[in-house]
This record gives structure tokens, C-alpha cells and sequence, in this order.
């Protein structure tokens, strides 16, 4: 069974902007719940409510009660607006969950045992690929995350979907293959030379010297040489 997450809201009378912002200078966040073919439920919620849920993290998968005036309707926390300046949340949608209607969801991947991955401890660095996976659940059993367990992985080694735990009862999006969650690369950083390899690559190689002397020493015989063949012809006038 999926944990439910209950949050107060009051109801709002007016749509529009001009109503949403009287509902933002009252200190409250306007928002809607829609969906599940019903008329759409104008709300006002508290933004400390808003902002407890927002930073634990998971809040599109999570299910909520909703609750506005005694009477509470099941739904998901869709979409926050937030002001782009002062990062506070400005309108919150909530899709109305209709009974027995699977719904399309993003669930976290949680990763655990990095410290124990042969891969990694020989220096991999772990490729995450998709830290959410899109799927269809049903509404009451919307799980809050699925869990990679990387304590097996080597280097070149992949994470798949079915190798998530926490999967059961849920459809991915992606039917056409055993898609890839994240993988543990070779290490990216080339290893240092040794001081014997670094000695060896600076130390001069035998004999190299000796025909770049010899080359130097032809070079003034040959321009010695080069006046006597110019003469030549002007002795036979």
C-alpha cells in the first residue's frame, strides 16, 4: 500500500490572475485539482505545507489527500510554479486520481551500496542514465522509489530495470527492451608514470649524438668546397 500524504487547502472562489495574486498578498499559494472528468476545485493552500513536501523530494510520485472544507479528494501533486527570483512556489496543480485508472508517473531511483562495487572501488565512476522512471501505476499503489543495488557491479557492468527492486505492479513507459539505469564506467583519469618510466623517457638514446656532430662538421666542408667549383670556369677565358 502507498504512504498518503494528507494537506489542508482552503477553498478559492475566483479564477484568473488578478485572483491569484489577491490569494498570494493574503500569504497562501493558489492552486487547482483537476482531472477524473469532474469540474476543476480552486484552492488555496499554505506555503509552508507546499514547500514540506517540495524539498523532501519525490513529491510527483507521492499520493495526497487533499482536503478542503471537511471533504478530501485523492489525487497528485503534478506541478509547482515557482517565482523566478525568489524561488518561492506561486501555483501548485493537483491531478484528481479516478478509482481503478492507472496514472502515468515519474518514480525516483534510490542507489545504494557504491562503497562495496568492485567497479567502482577499482576507480569507476558510476554513470547515472535515468534517476526517475516513467511508468503506469495504479493509484494506490504508487511506489515512492525503486532501489539499484550497485553492490555487484564491475567496471563496464550495467543497471537495468529489471534489476530494480521495488518494480512489482508497475508498467514502464519504455516496453521495447530492458532499459539501462545507469552504468560503471572505466576510469577517465590516465595513470601517472613511475619514476623508473620518467627516468627511462628522459635518458638520451646511444649513439644519436655522434651523427648529429658528424652532420655539423660536413656542413663547413661543403661550403669550403662550393668557391673552388665556381672559379673553375673563369680560369678558362
Amino acid at each position: 500500500m502507498a504512504t498518503i500524504t494528507t494537506i489542508e487547502a482552503a477553498a478559492r472562489e475566483r479564477a484568473g490572475k488578478g485572483a491569484a495574486r489577491a490569494t498570494r498578498r493574503q500569504g497562501q499559494i493558489p492552486g487547482v485539482i483537476y482531472g477524473a472528468k469532474t469540474t476543476p476545485t480552486l484552492i488555496a493552500l499554505d506555503p509552508r505545507s507546499v514547500m514540506r513536501e517540495v524539498t523532501r523530494g519525490g513529491w510527483r510520485s507521492r499520493l495526497f489527500e487533499v482536503t478542503v472544507g471537511g471533504q478530501s479528494t485523492r489525487a497528485l501533486m503534478r506541478d509547482v510554479q515557482f517565482h523566478p527570483v525568489t524561488d518561492a512556489p506561486e501555483h501548485v496543480d493537483f491531478q484528481r486520481l479516478a478509482p481503478g485508472e492507472k496514472v502515468r508517473v515519474a518514480v525516483a531511483v534510490h542507489f545504494k551500496g557504491e562503497g562495496v562495487s568492485p567497479g567502482i572501488k577499482r576507480g569507476g565512476v558510476l554513470n547515472v542514465v535515468r534517476h526517475a522512471v516513467e511508468c503506469y501505476v495504479d493509484p494506490e499503489n504508487v511506489p515512492e522509489f525503486f532501489e539499484a543495488d550497485l553492490g555487484a557491479l564491475d567496471i563496464n557492468d550495467a543497471m537495468r530495470f529489471s534489476d530494480l527492486t521495488g518494480t512489482a505492479g508497475v508498467q514502464p513507459t519504455i516496453t521495447d527492451r530492458d532499459f539501462v539505469i545507469a552504468t560503471v564506467a572505466p576510469p577517465t583519469k590516465m595513470a601517472e608514470p613511475t619514476a623508473e618510466q620518467a627516468a627511462g623517457a628522459a635518458a638520451p638514446v646511444a649513439g644519436a649524438a655522434a651523427p648529429a656532430a658528424g652532420a655539423k662538421a660536413a656542413a663547413p666542408a661543403a661550403a669550403a668546397k662550393a668557391p673552388a667549383a665556381a672559379k673553375a670556369p673563369a680560369g678558362k677565358k
